[in-house]
């Protein structure tokens, strides 16, 4: 396999809410789509983010669309200061997120918190002075 990774895809319980948070809210990109299209996407540089219904989604992938609880999985976006981590923090509970976990010392030498977009998908803001991200 190539070392790329082209496409997220959530899966979201309510389409126009979860395009609303994620382009009004937290200010991403939203491609030009039909409004009669099921899926939604977002350009963050080489990567896209999409938004598809979770029970559509499940289909696709030909699993339950019942799942509860952590799923293993978090989205993570890296900012330039710690400073920034508690802003866009701010930010994402503004647009409606949940904080799950205010920004913080953590014990790999930088500072993070999460939140939750409003299907529950867990975010990770992070400095990490190890980590380049220009």
């Amino acid at each position: 396999m190539e070392p790329r990774l082209s496409l997220v895809t959530l899966g979201v319980s309510d389409l126009d809410r979860a395009i609303e948070f994620y382009r009004d809210g937290l200010g991403l990109p939203l491609e030009t789509r039909d409004p009669d299209s099921d899926v939604a996407f977002f350009t963050l540089g080489a990567t896209k983010l999409s938004l598809y219904p979770r029970e559509l989604l499940a289909e696709d992938a030909m699993v339950s669309p019942d799942g509860e609880g952590f799923s293993g999985i978090t989205l993570a976006h890296n900012v330039r200061s710690a400073q920034a981590v508690d802003a866009q923090l701010e930010e994402a509970v503004e647009a409606g997120a949940t904080l799950v976990k205010p920004g913080q010392e953590v014990f790999w030498g930088g500072y993070s918190g999460y939140f939750a977009d409003p299907d529950g998908h867990l975010w990770e803001v992070a400095w990490n002075p190890f980590f380049d991200i220009d």
